[in-house]
């Protein structure tokens, strides 16, 4: 059953969170609520916990979708052999 919530968030959250439901082609109360759920479930994956030196090498940048490696790799490579 589906009930009403009525949140106050900043301004520029709300546009950015709109734009990503829309690329997502999901809508924003959907992502909400996936986001709850998955704070509120229980599952194997929240019944350990990440060691810190995990956390310590943890760069917190992503990798480009649309990332070709070989590319990147091959450029790499011709570089540091010329």
């Amino acid at each position: 059953m589906d009930t009403k919530l009525t949140l106050k968030l900043d301004q520029e959250i709300i546009e950015k969170a709109k734009k990503y439901a829309s690329d997502k082609k999901m809508s924003l109360s959907r992502i909400v609520e996936f986001y709850l759920q998955s704070l509120t479930s229980k599952n194997e994956k929240d019944e350990f916990e990440i060691s810190p030196f995990v956390k310590s090498i943890a760069t917190g940048k992503t990798i480009p979708v649309d990332l070709d490696y070989k590319e990147e790799y091959s450029t790499y490579l011709l570089e540091k052999y010329k």
